[in-house]
């Protein structure tokens, strides 16, 4: 099945289209009907006639943006008219939501004159945060976007004009530093001199080009003063050239900017441009010049951007739109000016420059994303976009006079965060813990590309003091290969040193079979090394199992550190976030088959927890019975380890059990059905009957339930260790390091 085949089976399926509306609010029963319309509704109603801003307190307005067009200049299609235009708006508003939760109202206008969808806009204002013109055609679109811009009182912005221009314009600033070029020393020259042609050239003024520099070329040639078939808008980049077409104006430039039609650029025209020359070939489907066409018409280097997403350096204006008017929208600007413009295309230039997630390496096809000629912008799939531009934009919002909001930045981040779900906002607790007071941290396989990358993040943000235990050597290679530029500590055991360690170690463990030749050799292994610093206060805390499996990982921190003076067992326990809940699963990695004094332990441990992610815990102790409707030896153990819990002076929150899992998640039966239960709410410590339940729990929890889980947290040690899980991502690194900061922070 073809490309047109899969789209069209795609729309239809049911429900047709790719948008739908969702209630925010409870819904269930007849007062909440009765606040969500008649009578209750007239409250609100009253304080927004007293107040017109109040439409921003009590509506939805300030998260709605308006998709606007009228289907005359759609994609590649051309005039296809409003109603064929809306499967693009619907995919739009889908791209509001998927990367800045911006809810969309798509508006498709079967209007032809610029006055009567000005003046249609117009009248929507009360509706919209913001207007995001689409798909009108030149030059119409340059009269409504001007005119709506100065009589709406709410950000407008033509997508089409802008977007390309701010996100090459990130990609020109990043080719230029590559390249050592000046940006206000380019020659530029572009084929296209359509509405995105024209507003990429003013944007690149802004950002330091200058306007003589520019050749802008037509259907015609190079556009002159001297031509009298051109409007008043091709002639602002009106200038003298000597040159008669594309080819000759390309002869010498720096810069070839391309918004018009595929396969005008040959390679002998590549290579008459200067040295190191850049190009952006934004020609859909097909650019101007093939990208390793271009990139093999010369022997120097050839910075290259399409509007492709299969080669290098996509320009896409996804990078753009949904941010911009996440800021726009957060501060209630009452435009989208040319300071939130550049302060978005330099947010993504900087971003560019930064260690790239793994999450999004793996997204496209785990092809090297670094720094340089084939890596000048962001991937779209990039979550950290959200969080470097709209807070970049809101801030240009503030600081040019625009915004009827203030913002603090780092907590505009935590609610952008927030939004992108529960476990990011239930991070960003901890990482703010640790970096009140960075511990050291010991990375016992310190000379893996992703534990240096980790302690790289670890350092840039003030998190840890992280500690690579590994080949120097090999870690320094790797740093470098990376364009990490830090000096991180570093012990290599092979550079001897040792004997303090395997000492220690020999001491711990000569009454459990060792020798004193094998600690020698054993504290030569990265997780022995790194539990005696731990244990001998060289390392406040340790990260390990990365290339190991879990029960071998776990092995060393278990006989160099052990368990808590007051603990008998250890456990590992996920924090699984979902939209609006959270919850603690234990235990999910460590004992096999608990008995009653194990689940009791895990269940306090669980809890502590759960309060350092300032989470008051409410546990349960789960099976498949409820309360004693099955009596045998495995509902006995949890129920038994729920009263001794309920006996113990030091357990100062609710605990209940033994209970089924949809029991104690679920307020309805907690209230209704069992209101006897210790639980008033539904638990957030869920404590499982074997190593089986657990595991299997919270894999499917994952898998099906969309939780995002995070952990395996290792409680009840002596000291702060965690064991990661083979493959485990930098993310997951970095946040379990966080963790074993605030661990360190509270011993």
């Amino acid at each position: 099945m073809g490309l047109d085949e899969d789209s069209l089976e795609y729309h239809e399926r049911d429900p047709p289209g790719k948008v739908e509306i969702s209630t925010t609010k409870p819904t269930n029963t007849q007062r909440d009907l009765s606040l969500a319309y008649s009578p209750g509704v007239a409250a609100p109603c009253e304080k927004i006639a007293e107040n017109a801003d109040d439409a921003y307190r009590y509506t939805a307005k300030g998260n709605m943006v308006g998709v606007v067009s009228n289907g005359t200049a759609v994609l590649g299609l051309g005039d296809i008219g409003a109603q064929a235009s809306k499967p693009v708006m619907e995919g739009k508003g889908v791209l509001f939501k998927r990367f800045a939760d911006i809810d969309v109202f798509d508006v498709e206008l079967d209007q032809d004159d610029a006055e009567d969808v000005i003046t249609s806009v117009k009248a929507m204002e009360p509706t919209f945060g913001g207007i995001n013109l689409e798909d009108i055609k030149a030059p119409e679109c340059f009269v409504i976007e001007e005119r709506l811009r100065e009589e709406m009182d709410i950000p407008v912005f033509h997508d089409d004009q802008h977007g390309t221009a701010i996100i090459s314009g990130a990609a020109l600033i990043n080719a230029c530093d590559i390249a050592g070029k000046d940006i206000s020393e380019l020659d530029i020259v572009f084929s296209g001199a359509g509405a995105s042609a024209l507003a990429t050239a003013r944007f690149y003024v802004s950002l330091g080009a200058s306007k003589e520099n520019i050749v802008m070329c037509d259907s015609s040639g190079p556009i002159t003063p001297d031509r009298d078939d051109i409007n008043e808008y091709k002639r602002e980049f009106a200038n003298d050239t000597a040159a008669d077409d594309l080819s000759e104006a390309m002869a010498g430039a720096d810069v070839f900017v391309g918004l018009s039609v595929g396969g005008i650029v040959s390679q002998e025209m590549v290579r008459s441009m200067a040295a190191d020359p850049i190009i952006f070939a934004m020609a859909n489907p097909d650019p101007e010049i093939g990208y390793e066409e271009a990139k093999q018409a010369r022997d120097d280097t050839v910075i290259m951007a399409t509007g492709r997403s299969d080669y290098p350096n996509q320009v896409n204006n996804v990078l753009g739109f949904p941010f911009i008017f996440r800021g726009a929208l957060d501060v209630r600007a009452t435009e989208i000016n040319e300071e939130m413009k550049r302060a978005a295309a330099e947010a993504l230039a900087e971003l560019a420059r930064q260690d790239v997630p793994d999450a999004v390496v793996k997204a496209y096809g785990d092809q090297p994303l670094q720094y340089g000629p084939d890596y000048v912008i962001p991937k779209p799939l990039d979550p950290r976009v959200l969080f470097e531009v709209a807070p970049a934009v809101a801030q240009a919002a503030v600081d040019s006079g625009c915004a009827r909001k203030d913002i603090d930045v780092d907590e505009y981040v935590e609610r952008l965060e927030a939004r992108l779900g529960k476990g990011r906002e239930m991070m960003r607790v901890v990482l703010n813990k640790a970096k009140s007071e960075p511990k050291r941290v010991a990375l016992g396989e310190g000379d893996d590309e992703k534990m240096i990358r980790a302690a790289y993040q670890l350092t840039e943000q003030a998190i840890a003091e992280p500690v690579l235990i590994g080949d120097r050597d090999e870690i320094r290679r790797t740093a470098d290969e990376l364009g990490l530029e830090f000096d991180p500590e570093v012990v290599d055991p092979e550079e001897g040193n040792l004997d303090p360690y395997a000492e220690r170690l020999y001491e711990l463990r000569q009454r459990k079979g060792i020798t004193r030749r094998e600690a020698e050799e054993l504290i030569e292994d990265g997780n022995y090394l790194g539990s005696v610093m731990v244990e001998m206060g060289d390392a406040d805390a340790m990260l390990t199992g990365l290339m190991h499996h879990y029960p071998a990982a776990l092995k060393p921190p278990l006989q160099v550190i052990g368990t808590a003076d007051d603990v008998d067992y250890a456990a590992g326990v996920y924090m699984l976030t979902f939209k609006n809940r959270v919850v603690f699963v234990a235990d999910a990695t460590v004992n096999q088959s608990p008995d009653e004094d194990v689940l009791a332990e895990v269940t306090k441990q669980t809890a502590k927890l759960a309060r350092r992610f300032n989470v008051e815990p409410r546990a349960a102790l789960l099976s498949y019975s409820d309360f004693g409707s099955v009596q045998n030896e495995g509902t006995r153990k949890p129920r038994d380890a729920a009263r001794t819990l309920r006996a113990d002076d030091e357990v100062d929150f609710p605990v209940d059990g033994e209970m089924q899992a949809d029991t104690a998640v679920v307020e309805e039966m907690l209230t209704d059905d069992y209101s006897f239960s210790e639980l008033d709410e539904p638990a957030n410590v869920l404590v499982f009957p074997n190593l089986e339940a657990g595991n299997i729990a919270y894999k499917l929890l994952q898998r099906l339930g969309g939780a995002e889980a995070i952990g395996p947290m290792l409680v009840g040690m002596d000291k702060p260790v965690h064991v990661l899980q083979r493959g485990d991502e930098v993310k997951d690194i970095v946040n379990l390091a966080s963790v074993a900061v605030v661990d360190a922070q509270a011993d």
